[in-house]
């Protein structure tokens, strides 16, 4: 009985997850098609973080490039994922589209959207971004994710690491405990 329950609760949750995947793809590839709306909302994203924390504006100064994701959808149960389109800014003009996508599996259930921008704080790291098959975050450079607090504190002198990232914007109920995966490609 147990082992049917456990087959049902996984087929539904395989199900859910297919159906949260078509809908991010099909979001995705109508976002996509309108680049100037995405570099829009992308930038509009980005002025709203610099004016609002000050670490993200210190960052802004020295950054070599910045990468903005204004909106990603992210849903789950038990097996979830997530996906969003984004712009690189490099010396304030957009310089390349980008699309992050991951998946996760865990005790986890909800939906919500939000926006992240990585700060990226030179070369070697800007390079990997387009290295090999994509950034998978978590394996090359190493990424800082700035909390409010530390986004109030961080300043050009005491940031050391290759990329800085801020999450902002979001909105939404998503609750659990789980293992991803998170991947950017050009």
């Amino acid at each position: 009985m147990h082992k049917t329950v456990f087959s049902q609760v996984a087929q539904a949750s395989r199900l859910f997850l297919l159906a949260v995947i078509a809908a991010l793809v099909g979001s995705a590839n109508a976002i996509a098609a309108d680049r100037a709306a995405l570099e829009r909302d992308a930038h509009s994203a980005y002025q709203k973080l610099i004016t609002r924390v000050t670490g993200a504006k210190a960052l802004s100064r020295d950054a070599v490039a910045v990468l903005v994701f204004p909106k990603i959808t992210k849903a789950g149960l038990v097996v979830g994922g997530q996906y969003g389109d984004g712009v690189l800014f490099r010396g304030g003009q957009a310089a390349g589209y980008y699309n992050t996508a991951g998946a996760s599996y865990g005790l986890q259930a909800g939906a919500q959207q939000f926006g992240y921008a990585m700060f990226f704080m030179n070369e070697k790291s800007l390079n990997a971004l387009n290295q090999n098959d994509g950034f998978e975050v978590g394996v090359g450079p190493s990424v800082v994710v700035v909390d409010q607090g530390m986004g109030k504190s961080l300043t050009t002198t005491t940031a050391k690491d290759d990329i800085y990232a801020f999450i902002f914007s979001q909105k939404g109920l998503m609750a659990g405990i789980g293992l991803q995966g998170n991947k950017i490609t050009r």
